[in-house]
């Protein structure tokens, strides 16, 4: 049989493709920017289009199957993915489309975040936690579960999509339909909107590397924003680690790029609301597997690492 793994990462700015060996490395990979717009063939034509260079004209029977890691929500059980970060898919079958691309293997689907989580337990900053959360913070907030080492979906494959922990009760109202979650605070786009309406005078189109930049350069309100968000984060590891009695977080993503702008803020939170004997141990750990994670994850889905 085959090494080989095909690893799917479906997110709302790029889809990537990639095989996957048994020992994790990514032998060969692609990406295509997702499209925009509200056509769901479009998105999925992406896919197609990544799959077949990632292939480059090998027959699909080199692989031993295929792991989908996708933006949230996903139905492990169904296979259908709405991403919130992706308004074109709703329902979208992606398991019965990956099985009709790929015939005759497993396909595993699950959360982008559950994957990433998956992916550092494998082979990042997760190895040897056996019970931990891996974040990842960047258009959104995602989160995925390993509880007693193996990766835990819940009852729809969604456990652990910490994001949509509400941190202000009255706050931003959410995409998911909610208000006050932590994405309405961490995530990105936010953040930038948020130091805008305050006055922030940042460049056109200017995302959470550029806010970073200006915190790092002394002013102000970008330091706030970054405050706000680290808060808002460690408010949602601290709930999620009180439940479900946790020894790591492991975060990643690009605003987790801004490094102690985000993560000391986390750990203060995390000092001042994680009082649970349980959670003395309790650590916080940038992710190391960067954008590989997905993919890797997305591997292990098919064949959990031993």
């Amino acid at each position: 049989m085959t090494d080989l793994v095909l690893a799917l990462d479906v997110g709302g700015t790029k889809i990537a493709a990639g095989l996957v060996g048994r020992d994790g490395s990514v032998v060969r990979d692609a990406r295509v920017a997702t499209p925009t717009g509200d056509d769901a063939e479009h998105v999925w034509q992406a896919v197609v289009d990544v799959v077949g260079q990632v292939l480059d004209g090998e027959p699909v029977e080199v692989v031993a199957g295929v792991g989908v890691a996708c933006a949230g929500p996903v139905d492990s059980v169904s296979g259908t993915a709405g991403p919130i970060n992706l308004p074109a898919w709703r329902d979208f079958p992606l398991r019965e489309r990956i099985r009709g691309l790929v015939p005759g293997v497993p396909v595993e689907v699950a959360g982008d975040a559950a994957c990433m989580a998956l992916g550092e337990h494998w082979l990042g900053a997760g190895r040897g936690s056996r019970f931990m959360v891996g974040l990842v913070v960047s258009t959104g907030v995602g989160g995925g579960l390993v509880l007693d080492g193996r990766p835990f979906g819940g009852r729809t494959g969604n456990a652990g999509h910490v994001g949509h922990v509400v941190v202000e009760p009255d706050g931003e109202p959410c995409a998911c339909g909610g208000r006050g979650c932590a994405e309405t605070v961490a995530g990105g786009p936010r953040l930038v909107a948020w130091a805008r309406r305050r006055g922030w005078q940042g460049p056109d189109h200017a995302d959470a590397a550029d806010l970073a930049a200006a915190a790092l350069a002394g002013e102000e309100l970008p330091r706030v924003a970054f405050e706000r968000a680290g808060r808002a984060v460690g408010l949602a590891i601290a709930a999620t680690a009180a439940v479900c009695d946790l020894d790591l977080a492991v975060v990643g993503g690009g605003v987790a790029q801004a490094g102690d702008l985000l993560f000391e803020p986390v750990r203060r939170t995390l000092a001042d609301h994680c009082g649970l004997s349980y959670l003395d141990d309790l650590r916080v750990e940038p992710a190391l597997l960067g954008g590989r994670a997905g993919l890797v994850g997305a591997a292990a889905l098919v064949r959990q690492p031993a």
